[in-house]
């Protein structure tokens, strides 16, 4: 009986749980379990004494649960002491984070937080689409300007791009993109700038930095959503044609990823302006790191502004401001550059000292002063997710594309080298990256020209595509071995890498956007309740605050103990009853996906009430949320773009195993969150939630990522695929087409070549520098005539390919190479 009424009491615990059911109900339940609790005694006076007793106990806790199902009472005795409780724990939010928190919007992130995720939010957001006139350009314009584009003349000889190359890209709207065609921009979506910015950047790092800036966090978006329409007049269209070029300061000597930290000020005050006495702004800036800023015309800046003789009715501190400034005005001193990794991006300082600048300068006018922050948030939230995303995930496919090349054509030990398992295992996580990082660049892309401000998964993305970037580049390195190290005309691949610190760094730094950026703002935009319950302990009406709070708590509780029941039930049964969106070949991992964003809710939810204001602080652990919430949301681009291009089958092996690696990634980080979190019986308790049966997910065997790394070896549809959206020339005389030249030339004489070398082995003939190979095999009857042509056309291709560049002494000094100039 005592077993049966356990098993009723769990029973009743997880439906009231997973159904969120109200209080009421909880005490009706308990009162229930109550009486049932008593039909197990007697009936003698000693045991109806008993009965009595007990029965005082067995309902006194569905009485407790109904009584405080009355607001009133719940109110006094449960809600204001835990609020003012909470009021101390829970972390306070200043107002930049406030204001970055406003800024951006909430979608398929907040599910993943839910742990009951609506797959209409994922399935429902649009595929990779462009416009007849998008596709144009980028079938146009922009292959044509990756055509023009040198890499080694623009970052050795010229660190610059070459006057032509600039000139194309204003002339066709490249630094407009984002403009608005009743202003003379090309309006182009959010897709369309990303995919176009990635083929550029498959050409030249530099030159897709170039392209991106201006259409990412710049005057230009600034003045489309805030500026005043004499300022849209003025400016908007010079931008779009190129005759103005912009930059934005934002970062200073004391002030990165702390905006708190920003020592440029403004003071309103009154000065003259063109003759005249205004009222203005006397700006003081020191910038750095400044893009497109040594040939900027137009100078974005960000300060704080402060007015103390409140000459703006609007108090002293009026907060962070932006300020569009000519830079011819009196006072800004621009023009010298930085060198970053040596790439030839324009970059540079800023300054100015007690400079005037009139009201008519702040972009949007006097009415957006002091809302700086929010603005740059808001265009950062969407610019973000577009610019890092784009150039990390063509670096990723770009480095693929070259790599699957050079390891098919090079041989050693007389076979392709990408063969070798100990080369086709980087390989392989080359391919899985490709994949998987271009299904989250379009995925976000879409989101934003839905109109969403993805500010968290933003984030995300930027670290996680940037890193990738990195390791994929490694990879590329120690496949090509010396091939790669040898920088000079040829060299395909060192461009890009010594950029990799650049990604890594800009657009807020990956170390500091990871362990304590994505999770800590994620939870508090993300989560259903904590975001409210922050806001009701912060607000300075303590009954209204308390009314908010109640409800608030309530629904927190709620999803509490939903969390508690559902991360059980999942783990217990391994997913199988989690939900799909469809009963395809991918049903299995989007219930996985269900499965482990349930476990990431109730792990992210505790870690939030158990650290409170010391999550800030816990970045180690933060930084392991982080890593979750990007696994699942790479596992839910990957499954959605498999389904848009059609469940194609020869994808579904390559599918599994990207799910199988995270899925084994992301058990890994929640032992790592378990091992180390400060409170060790909260820590077994989630670890028996969540994985009751333990953690045992494997990865992708060697096996099965051998497979799609052969299939990669060869030219075909699998390849284009993964590598799409990168500049692919056929020009045996271009610096990657002499790859896809020999790689094509190479795969059609593999037969040919296997009975070369298998004959060459026996002694048929001998390869040596003194001798024709090819024609010893002719004469020995290995090969025909036709044979020969196709094995010497390969055969030359190859070395082509595996050529290195060298130098005259003196030939790369700048001495020399000036007076060579001259």
């Amino acid at each position: 009986m005592t077993l049966a009424l356990i098993a009723v009491g769990l029973v009743a615990f997880a439906v009231l749980a997973v159904r969120q059911s109200p209080l009421w109900q909880w005490g009706v339940a308990a009162l229930v379990l109550g009486l049932l609790s008593t039909i197990r005694f007697g009936t003698t006076a000693v045991q109806v004494e008993t009965n009595l007793a007990w029965l005082v106990l067995a309902l006194l806790p569905g009485i407790i649960l109904l009584l405080l199902s009355v607001a009133a009472i719940r109110k006094a005795v449960v809600i204001a002491p835990t609020y003012g409780m909470v009021k101390k724990i829970l972390p306070r939010v200043s107002r930049t984070e406030q204001e970055a928190l406003d800024a951006g919007t909430v979608g398929w992130d907040a599910e993943l937080f839910s742990g009951r995720p609506d797959w209409k939010k994922l399935t429902g957001i649009r595929p990779l689409t462009l416009s007849a006139e998008e596709q144009a350009f980028l079938d146009g314009p922009t292959e044509q300007v990756c055509s023009m584009i040198d890499d080694w003349d623009t970052r050795n000889n010229r660190a610059d791009l070459s006057p032509e190359v600039w000139q194309f890209l204003k002339d066709n709207g490249f630094l407009g993109m984002l403009i608005a065609k009743e202003y003379g921009g090309l309006g182009f979506t959010a897709q369309a700038q990303s995919m176009i910015v990635s083929k550029i950047a498959s050409r030249s790092v530099a030159a897709g930095i170039t392209v991106m800036v201006p259409n990412s966090l710049g005057p230009g978006e600034l003045l489309e959503k805030y500026g005043t329409h004499e300022q849209k007049e003025k400016y908007l269209g010079r931008l779009a044609k190129g005759l103005e070029v912009p930059c934005f300061a934002l970062t200073g000597v004391h002030s990165g990823s702390d905006a708190g930290g920003m020592r440029d000020i403004g003071i309103v005050s009154k000065g003259l302006h063109n003759g005249k006495e205004v009222l203005g702004v006397t700006l003081s800036w020191d910038k750095r790191y400044i893009t497109l800023a040594p040939v900027a015309t137009l100078v974005g800046l960000a300060f704080i502004l402060h007015d103390p003789d409140n000459l703006l009715g609007r108090g002293e501190k009026i907060g962070i401001t932006l300020a569009l400034v000519p830079h011819k005005h009196p006072g800004v001193e621009i023009g010298r550059r930085h060198f970053p990794a040596r790439q030839a991006f324009m970059n540079g300082p800023t300054t100015g000292k007690n400079v005037f600048i009139p009201m008519e300068f702040l972009i949007g006018g006097t009415e957006y002063a002091g809302q700086g922050w929010r603005m740059l948030m808001e265009c950062l939230s969407t610019g973000r997710a577009i610019s890092l995303p784009a150039i990390g995930s063509i670096s990723i496919k770009q480095t693929l594309r070259v790599t699957s090349a050079y390891a098919r054509v090079r041989r050693q030990f007389g076979i392709p080298v990408g063969i070798m398992e100990g080369v086709a295992e980087p390989l392989g996580e080359m391919v899985k990256r490709a994949y998987t990082y271009e299904a989250a660049r379009r995925l976000t892309a879409s989101m934003v020209d839905e109109g969403q401000r993805p500010a968290v998964i933003s984030a995300l993305l930027k670290y996680r595509t940037t890193e990738a970037m990195r390791d994929s580049m490694d990879d590329a390195f120690d496949i090509h071995g010396g091939r790669a190290i040898q920088d000079g005309p040829s060299n395909y691949l060192f461009g890009a890498y010594m950029a990799l610190p650049v990604a890594i760094t800009v657009e807020g730094a990956n170390i500091l956007t990871r362990t304590l950026m994505t999770f800590a703002q994620g939870v508090l935009r993300a989560h259903p309740f904590l975001y409210r319950e922050i806001s009701a302990a912060q607000n300075k009406d303590r009954k209204e605050g308390i009314e908010q709070f109640d409800t608030a708590f309530a629904g927190h509780t709620s999803f509490m103990l939903r969390n508690i029941a559902a991360s059980f039930l999942h783990g217990i049964s391994g997913g199988a009853f989690a939900s799909t969106p469809n009963n395809g070949v991918m049903a299995h991992w989007y219930r996985q996906l269900h499965r482990y964003s349930q476990a990431f809710a109730l792990v992210a939810d505790w870690t939030t009430v158990v650290l409170g204001g010391d999550l800030k602080r816990k970045q180690k652990i933060s930084g392991r949320m982080a890593d979750l919430l990007g696994d699942l949301y790479m596992m839910s681009a990957v499954l959605k773009r498999f389904d848009e291009e059609g469940a194609i089958a020869e994808d579904k092996p390559l599918v599994d195993a990207i799910m199988a690696d995270h899925i084994a990634m992301m058990e890994k980080s929640f032992g790592e969150v378990f091992a180390n979190f400060p409170n060790g019986l909260m820590a077994n308790a989630m670890r028996v939630l969540c994985f009751p049966l333990g953690r045992h997910a494997k990865p992708a065997s060697d096996r099965v990522n051998y497979r799609f790394v052969r299939s990669v070896l060869r030219p075909g549809a699998f390849r284009d695929r993964l590598t799409t959206g990168t500049y692919v020339s056929m020009d045996p005389n271009d610096i990657t087409g002499v790859l896809e030249d020999a790689f094509v030339k190479v795969t059609e004489a593999e037969d040919i070549e296997a009975r070369f070398i298998k004959a060459g082995r026996k002694g048929a003939f001998e390869r040596r520098l003194d001798r024709d190979a090819i024609d010893d095999a002719v004469a020995a009857g290995v090969l025909n005539s036709n044979e020969a042509g196709i094995m010497r056309a390969a055969d030359e291709a190859t070395d082509r390919v595996v050529k290195v560049d060298d130098f005259q002494p003196g030939e790369l000094g700048l001495e020399e190479k000036r007076a060579a100039a001259e």
